[in-house]
């Protein structure tokens, strides 16, 4: 008897970050969708997956993956029915990450430029610089 095979592999843009859980034994959960175009003769077509990640991947998941990032993911297509709260019953499809390649250019850094004197306070505060403790006028804040 032959081995069945459950595998796919996708490249695609996040449609938004990667939403995190944990269990209560401190496993990382990782969802997000990502937008797989397709272009045709006729038309383009944008096809959206769900994608779930367990474990360590996913935490490397949500700590670098964001809005618009590309990435490759291969893994197993899962079917599973669930009721809602409200008692209706639905159907996803989604797929199991068992890997994920980050691709495109490395992200620009969002966080705002820190000025000197806030530079030199962080050093200070943290230790890695002393101020001059005889001439307490010429230290920057």
């Amino acid at each position: 008897m032959a081995n069945d095979l459950n595998h796919c592999a996708f490249i695609g843009r996040l449609g938004n970050d990667p939403e995190m859980r944990y269990l209560s034994s401190g496993e990382a959960i990782a969802n997000f969708s990502i937008a797989c175009n397709y272009k045709s003769k006729e038309k383009d077509t944008t096809e959206w997956l769900r994608i779930s990640a367990f474990g360590k991947l996913a935490g490397i998941c949500g700590d670098y993956l964001k809005k618009g990032s590309q990435v490759y993911v291969a893994g197993r297509l899962r079917k599973r029915t669930f009721q809602t709260k409200e008692g209706v019953e639905q159907t996803v499809v989604e797929i199991m990450a068992t890997e994920m390649q980050m691709l495109g250019s490395k992200p620009e850094q969002s966080a705002p430029p820190i000025s000197q004197k806030q530079d030199a306070y962080r050093q200070i505060k943290e230790g890695n610089v002393m101020p001059i403790e005889d001439d307490l006028d010429s230290v920057p804040f």
